[in-house]
């Protein structure tokens, strides 16, 4: 039986140990620094192990101070993998030197690399040498420079005035023009002319704003080519320029249907790095809003797929139902699709009066809501028939891609990271990871309604087992820090005053989380160099790395179906574009 340790004296035996350095970091996750000439080998090898590649990203290491002893590098290409056999991750690093360096790519050995590497050399301008289609991803084509590099502006005010004059609008509309060759796909085949159906960029089922150059034979999708980038707001380059405190609201715009949770996987990060403990309370009132967000996001899925596959009736009671669930997010939050209500250390406040009758008369309530959609959507025939048989993957395939959460349980593995690696207290609830076993449009709505019916029993246990205690750690870093004892002594209100206007001082080292969010498994990978801001923030979201597939399980099928499987994989353009 292989684990880490073997597989690390297994790199260092093979290539030597001056090829490999191993890291210490916060979170505990092996972690190794190879020679870019290896990384093909590593990866290679270890894919026997970590068939997931979990995240890909670069790092401008050029403005770090606090390295540490580590390998010398001006950017370092870093590698999440995931083994669910040893349910575990591993990271490596890949140190390079120069203003533009290069790296072999490693698509020829995890498929969904791919858009990752494009992603590294759009924001840092590291070259992937035999990536099949290295070219800007979220970025225009006709964009100076790359963002996420420590010398590019993070302010608008830092650019100049914007001008559109004709020469250019005139640049900018030709770089939109679609050109198959650059693509590799040809107009006409020996017994074929194909068509090229441009999508978008529009806003189709209300996913976001999005664009798909199908390429047809009549109406079969031969090949697709997806394009995104239009939500793009550099959310990593705010995380760099924000303090601790300050980038929370920014994560709930991430994946903006699920709220809070983009709050909970930051702040899990931030927590390792300062070495907060979490109070009980506090981490299953995070769950209750966790799970009460999971649900709000499954109903808007709900009703915008049924309105995909032409029924419009569902939507209007969704969403009504919806506003229930934003009735107790507004009673205990004060907001409600973005409440930016968790805090480093805990909660902002503690639960108000009333909160348990609101959630009582949901928990009440929306089982029935369930066996009413039960019938109006999943039992209708016409649904039926434009989702069984749709859009099918294997288990193989999800892995292959980077599928994670309700995607991947759909083709019959029972994997879900509150019940295989807890966090926040989840190991004391009881529930079921709900399963289904074909891998189409179908069973990944079947194991999303079986999920709101699962999240529910979490709620309804954090109800009637809420603990009592603070409802933020008493800890210096937590921000803000518990007013009442600035009242006590001047060291507390210099702490409080300080923690408010600058944030806190986080210690220097780096540390991933990672969460069941509504889409699947959404992480930051964070680098602290000591300061009150963060020195990286890398945000791995699972619609990224969903919708890279689109292309490859919509092959073969109509244009009609492709809605269906749009649909069905429940992606969000802010959880991609970031």
């Amino acid at each position: 039986m292989h684990d880490s340790k073997s597989i690390l004296l297994h790199l260092r035996t093979t290539f030597g140990e001056d090829g490999v350095y191993e890291q210490k970091t916060i979170d505990q996750i092996p972690t190794v620094w190879v020679s870019k000439n290896n990384i093909i080998a590593v990866a290679t090898y270890l894919k026997t192990f970590y068939p997931l590649l979990y995240d890909l990203c670069g790092v401008d290491e050029r403005d770090r101070s606090r390295k540490n002893g580590l390998p010398s590098a001006d950017f370092t290409v870093v590698y999440h993998f995931f083994s669910f056999d040893l349910n575990d991750f591993i990271r490596i690093k890949v140190g390079l030197h120069g203003e533009y360096p290069s790296i072999p790519s490693i698509t020829s050995v995890y498929v969904n690399a791919n858009w990752y590497e494009r992603e590294a050399y759009d924001m840092f301008g590291i070259t992937f040498e035999g990536h099949p289609h290295l070219t800007r991803i979220l970025m225009p084509l006709t964009w100076k420079g790359h963002p996420l590099r420590k010398e590019h502006p993070a302010r608008a005010t830092e650019m100049g005035p914007y001008q559109l004059y004709d020469e250019k609008a005139d640049i900018e509309m030709e770089a939109l023009r679609f050109k198959p060759e650059e693509w590799g796909l040809k107009e006409h085949s020996d017994d074929a002319d194909f068509m090229f159906l441009n999508i978008g960029p529009q806003h189709p089922g209300t996913h976001g704003v999005l664009r798909i150059i199908l390429q047809l034979d009549g109406e079969d999708i031969v090949e697709a080519v997806p394009e995104i980038g239009f939500h793009h707001r550099g959310a990593e380059k705010m995380g760099e320029r924000q303090s601790w405190h300050t980038y929370i609201p920014y994560t709930d715009r991430i994946d903006y249907l699920g709220g809070v949770m983009n709050n909970l996987a930051y702040l899990l990060a931030v927590e390792k790095l300062a070495g907060i403990e979490i109070p009980d309370r506090a981490k299953t009132i995070r769950v209750m809003l966790c799970e009460l967000f999971r649900i709000n996001s499954h109903l808007v899925w709900f009703g915008t797929f049924a309105q995909d596959l032409g029924q419009l009736s569902p939507v209007f009671y969704m969403f009504t139902d919806r506003e229930k669930i934003f009735d107790i997010i507004e009673a205990v939050c004060g907001g409600r699709m973005h409440p930016n209500w968790f805090r480093i250390g805990g909660v902002a406040q503690d639960l108000p009066n009333g909160w348990d009758k609101l959630v009582r008369d949901f928990v009440n309530y929306f089982p029935k809501q369930l066996r009413e959609y039960d019938k109006m959507v999943m039992r209708n025939s016409l649904f039926k028939a434009r989702t069984r048989g749709i859009g099918i993957y294997t288990r193989e395939e999800a892995i292959e891609w980077g599928v994670t959460g309700a995607g991947l349980r759909a083709c019959g593995y029972e994997w879900d990271f509150r019940k295989k690696r807890p966090y926040s207290g989840y190991e004391n609830f009881d529930f079921e990871i709900p399963i289904a076993h074909n891998g189409d449009c179908y069973d990944r709505a079947v194991v999303r309604v079986e999920e709101m019916r699962q999240s529910l029993r979490i709620v309804e246990q954090c109800l009637n087992n809420m603990p009592e205690g603070l409802y933020k750690a008493d800890h210096p870093l937590t921000t803000p820090p518990i007013k009442k004892y600035t009242m006590q002594d001047i060291e507390t209100l210099i702490t409080h005053f300080l923690n408010v206007s600058w944030g806190p001082v986080i210690p220097p080292g780096e540390a991933m989380s990672c969460i069941e969010a509504t889409k699947g498994a959404n992480s930051y990978y964070l680098v602290s160099d000591g300061n009150t801001a963060s020195y990286r923030t890398r945000i791995r979201t699972p619609s990224f790395a969903h919708l890279q597939m689109v292309p490859y399980i919509g092959k073969g099928y109509t244009v009609a179906d492709l809605l269906s499987i749009l649909g069905s994989v429940d992606y969000v353009l802010a959880d991609i574009d970031r």
